[in-house]
């Protein structure tokens, strides 16, 4: 890639032709992690997107700038989202919503059995709360198709109401808007790298509901930067997920005009930390949290981040990722999460 390339925009192109709220405005920082890395035989940076500036900040944040760029250029006055009760891209809807002018309407949906105090009141949802949002609880069939579906019912509501809704699905059938966020984020990154003249040997990542992940291999792939990308499962098995980060990834490839075709080789998923399932924790989680906290100060969610870590710890022990080998772990956020896990924490 030439190196006079200096903008996210000039490294991909096509993401000018799809709007973008812009709710942020400095590359996240990529830090150094000496004594974690060190504890684990490796090189390890960490990128801060936890610390993008609304609401507690998260990755979301990035693909919620394409899905309410969409929503403003339609003129919409309301957005509708839905995800789990602790759901994190809900919580950072809503407030990108609120921070745009739009009222935001969220469904959560009881994904996870878990029904103690802390869990349905505290974390984000006191955080949805705050923020006005109004909220629908869902407890129909577990499946994107059958959330989806109640969510464009809520729309169809708020039409009758006078009200122009736009809604963010989270099904495969729909565009993967959000993703473009992610191919921006490789962007970003590739140029942060570029100034320092090191580049890393892996990238590790959530990989649930796909968009960060798909859209984040997608970008550096149309860059031409080649270094694996490792997607850890926080919702599905890896048999599951990596026919969808293909199908995503191959997407948001023809969204951005890349001549990049995704293959099987490029997708990296795995699901050695996923038991006993999404939003549960177990012993790699809890370890990989408490590795973090002590070794460098730095807090990691119990549903993605602590997940992610521990899967990256599983990919050190099976050689995967070599000794000494450079590695740069994408911490998406999703720390308000902490707070509903009080329980099974402490």
């Amino acid at each position: 890639m030439s190196q006079h390339m200096t903008t996210e925009t000039e490294l991909l192109p096509g993401l000018a032709d799809f709007p973008r709220a812009k709710l942020f405005s400095s590359p996240t920082d990529i830090e150094p992690l000496p004594r974690l890395g060190k504890r684990l035989g490796i090189d390890l940076k960490v990128k801060r997107d936890d610390l993008l500036p609304v609401a507690m900040g998260g990755n979301k944040i990035r693909q919620l700038e394409y899905y309410l760029g969409e929503a403003i250029a339609r003129q919409a006055d309301c957005v509708l989202i839905t995800g789990a009760v602790q759901s994190n891209f809900v919580r950072l809807c809503a407030a990108c919503a609120r921070k745009l002018g739009l009222e935001p309407h969220i469904q959560l949906e009881n994904r996870v059995p878990k029904d103690d105090a802390t869990y349905s009141h505290s974390g984000n949802v006191l955080l949805n709360q705050l923020l006005g949002a109004t909220i629908h609880y869902y407890s129909g069939e577990q499946t994107e198709a059958a959330a989806d579906a109640n969510l464009d019912a809520l729309a169809e509501d708020l039409r009758r109401k006078g009200k122009s809704p736009y809604v963010i699905h989270l099904g495969t059938d729909h565009p993967p808007l959000g993703g473009l966020g992610y191919a921006r984020a490789a962007a970003e990154m590739f140029l942060q790298y570029e100034a320092t003249g090191q580049k890393p040997d892996h990238v590790v990542l959530g990989s649930g509901s796909g968009l960060t992940h798909a859209g984040f291999l997608a970008g550096v792939r149309t860059i031409g930067w080649n270094m694996p990308v490792h997607g850890i499962c926080v919702r599905r098995p890896a048999t599951e997920q990596a026919p969808r980060i293909l199908k995503r990834a191959t997407e948001i490839c023809r969204m951005l005009g890349s001549g990049y075709s995704v293959e099987d080789k490029d997708i990296s998923v795995d699901d050695r930390a996923l038991d006993p399932g999404y939003g549960l924790l177990n012993d790699a989680v809890r370890n990989a949290m408490e590795y973090a906290a002590y070794d460098e100060g730095l807090l990691l969610d119990p549903v993605y981040t602590g997940r992610v870590l521990a899967g990256m710890i599983g990919l050190t022990k099976q050689g995967l990722i070599e000794h000494g080998q450079s590695v740069a772990f994408i911490h998406t956020g999703g720390l308000p999460a902490i707070f509903a896990y009080q329980r099974e924490l402490i």
